[in-house]
């Protein structure tokens, strides 16, 4: 396979991976995406009410009251 090469150091061990983004550029992403998230999985989590105060307090949100339903407005 061309599009994906392996480094090795003087013993021949694999030490790294040269990778054509071109064609597998989404993949890395999602690779790295799950170790990012791999990475955080003993993290504390935010409560949701709690994020959505911190960005009404920012003007990034607010909240519209309908008739039915409470939809959310985001601005940039």
């Amino acid at each position: 396979m061309t599009d994906v090469q392996f480094v090795t150091d003087g013993k021949g061990r694999k030490v790294a991976v040269l990778i054509d983004l071109k064609k597998h550029g989404a993949r890395l992403q999602d690779f790295w995406d799950g170790m990012v998230s791999e990475s955080r999985r003993k993290e504390p989590g935010i409560p949701l009410e709690k994020v959505r105060a911190d960005l009404v307090k920012r003007g990034r949100l607010r909240w519209i009251v309908n008739a039915q339903i409470d939809e959310p407005m985001i601005f940039n």
